[in-house]
């Protein structure tokens, strides 16, 4: 059973056994703080911190990515944790995730033995580039349900989100002993919102399942800041901290929300300055990490744009976990003003991988079983599935002869590929301003198809967004309504069964046409020079040849590509390779002139191409 705990407002609490004004003595563990400094066990505590979210990590790289944590100097590790990966269907909670990547438990207890301290970021909105900010698409199905809101409905999901993180994690809180010293609540509201019941309700289902202090988390803007505070709950800042620290000294009127300052995403190279003000930090990110399988995000400012799989972010340890140039600078830093000098951790090389052809073994869009129809189109979350592709299908009966210009319901979400007989006709994409117009002729017997990609659900935009995906209304060509349509999911988290595990040579190969339907393409490689499953067998891996698809490494879900860029190769953790690997890629946009190579190197490729179905618009910034 859960257990329930309710922290005292700090601006009431009497001074403790300690002496230290507005200190919380939560358990057997004493973590609380004054005005200006935060208090562990009785002593000051200045967290210098930087963030790694464990479920951007492959779990066998946890240790070492706290490790180079721990040798740059650094004693706190802040963490957002993504509900929806967590709970991928109402009720339904998955612990162990790619590779044990959920196991959000296993990671507060490496935090711990590294001799880390842990600031918890549990959201259910977290932001992060993440898809919809970590919340689950499934909530866009839950009648008169609104996100970050005082809801009856979006509260009650929250709460037991909570309530199944707490079971989890709850022995390690510092109250018990354990890493963890702070929960923040939401995440940067006052960007979005000033609903202070729905922030506070939201501590306090916070304060309901665990047993720490509590944060807020906003920008230092005069016009961000005032928005997000809650009465009893500490009130931080994020970016400049030259801006936030003064901002937040002259905002604040609620002496329940004063305390030791932090600059809770502290994005500046330079940490000289912020630790001679004796002040806390976290540096977003200190490593970043990847957006494996479909789970980045994406932007929205009055155009779609979708975020890379790369989560790099420029951090001091970089995608791969090996240390750059800030790093070191970082290190010195912090050695500086500490007056401490950790040890360097071990750095391994990466590796190299030759040329691997990948043939065409199989086409995504073949009948299957379980196909829906219906009059209109039904959106993608209404089906049970959140991510991937989503398949319309309309056969024109005979006697039928329109043209026109198509109108897949409200709009492109995200893109649209259209094809007549098989054959694409064009592409409708979200990311350009304006999308491109596709003009198409229906004659009796012909079959339209529209394969729609969710290229990653909006977690920061300035209005608060329909967040469903697929086609949402009906489907016009010029002024006729087309019906009715056979739906088809393909979430495709792995590649088919019967193309893992199989030679390439055992399979048979087919013919790409012009204008194809996406194809399935396989490939074999032995890892040569390196040893397999440890971080020696780092690569990143480019696929040549192709457009945009979906990488696979040995079943396993590595993310999109994208020729238009900017990242032209995935990063491939060396501990998911074997002697023997295989990779499956599915290209979207298979090139009946082209053959699709795939290679490794120990440097990221990044560049932009021009986006060959978009030769004539503007791209806002298109990224897989």
């Amino acid at each position: 059973m859960v257990q329930s705990h309710r922290i005292v407002s700090l601006a009431i609490m009497p001074t403790l056994c300690l002496g230290i004004p507005w200190a919380s003595n939560v358990g057997n563990s004493t973590f609380g703080y004054s005005n200006t400094s935060f208090y562990l066990h009785g002593r000051p505590y200045q967290m210098i911190g930087g963030q790694i979210d464990p479920q951007r990590v492959p779990r066998e790289y946890w240790r070492d990515r706290l490790e180079h944590a721990k040798a740059m100097g650094l004693n706190t590790i802040f963490s957002y944790i993504f509900w929806n990966e967590l709970e991928p269907s109402p009720g339904v909670w998955d612990w162990d995730g790619i590779r044990g990547m959920n196991d959000i438990a296993a990671w507060y207890q490496a935090v711990q033995d590294a001799g880390l301290q842990a600031v918890l970021r549990p959201g259910g909105y977290i932001c992060g580039e993440r898809d919809w900010g970590g919340m689950p698409a499934w909530l866009s199905q839950i009648q008169n349900l609104t996100v970050r809101s005082n809801n009856p409905q979006f509260l009650e999901h929250s709460d037991y989100y909570f309530g199944n993180l707490s079971q989890q994690i709850f022995k390690y809180q510092v109250s018990q002993g354990g890493p963890i010293l702070l929960a923040q609540v939401e995440n940067e509201y006052g960007q979005y919102g000033s609903d202070h019941a729905y922030t506070a309700a939201l501590s306090a289902l916070i304060a309901k399942h665990f047993n720490l202090l509590q944060y807020t988390n906003d920008g230092g803007s005069q016009t961000q800041f005032p928005n997000g505070p809650v009465h009893g709950v500490l009130a931080e800042i994020d970016g400049d901290p030259y801006q936030g620290f003064a901002t937040r000294k002259n905002s604040i009127s609620d002496p329940t929300e004063m305390g030791p300052s932090l600059d809770g995403e502290y994005y500046f190279a330079g940490a000289s300055w912020i630790l001679n003000q004796a002040s806390s930090f976290s540096l977003y990110m200190f490593h970043g990490g990847t957006n494996f399988a479909f789970s980045n995000g994406g932007l929205n400012f009055g155009q779609l744009e979708a975020v890379t799989t790369s989560y790099d972010y420029g951090a001091p340890l970089d995608e791969s976990g090996r240390p750059r140039e800030l790093y070191w600078e970082l290190r010195s830093a912090i050695a500086n003003y500490t007056g401490k000098t950790p040890n360097i951790v071990q750095t391994l090389p990466m590796s190299n991988i030759s040329d691997v052809p990948l043939r065409p073994v199989a086409t995504l869009l073949e009948e299957s079983s379980g196909t829906i129809k219906s009059d209109s189109p039904i959106n993608m979350e209404q089906l049970g599935q959140s991510y991937g592709y989503i398949l319309y299908r309309y056969q024109a009966p005979y006697g039928v002869n329109i043209s026109g210009q198509l109108h897949p319901g409200d709009g492109p979400r995200d893109r649209v590929l259209v094809y007549v007989n098989g054959n694409k006709r064009g592409v409708i994409d979200a990311t350009y301003n304006p999308p491109q117009n596709v003009t198409i002729q229906i004659v009796g017997g012909d079959v339209l198809e529209l394969l729609v990609e969710n290229q990653g659900r909006v977690d920061y935009s300035s209005p608060l967004l329909d967040q469903r995906k697929g086609i949402i209304g009906d489907v016009y060509i010029g002024s006729n309504l087309v019906s009715p349509w056979t739906i088809q999911s393909y979430s495709v988290p792995t590649p088919p069964q019967g193309l893992i595990g199989k030679g390439t040579n055992h399979l048979p190969m087919i013919t790409v046409s012009a204008n194809s339907t996406p194809v399935w393409y396989k490939g074999n490689f032995k890892l040569d020079g390196r040893v397999a499953g440890t971080a020696a067998a780092d690569t990143f891996l480019s696929i040549s040849g192709g457009i945009k698809g979906v990488l696979y490494v040995n079943g396993y879900n590595l993310g999109k590509y994208w020729t238009v860029g900017p990242a032209q190769s995935q990063y491939i953790p060396g501990a998911w390779l074997r002697e023997d690997n295989e990779i499956i890629v599915l290209e979207l946009e298979p090139q009946v002139d082209k053959e699709l190579v795939a290679s490794g190197s120990s440097e990221r490729v990044w560049y932009n191409n021009p986006d060959p179905d978009c030769i004539s618009c503007k791209s806002a910034n298109p990224n897989p």
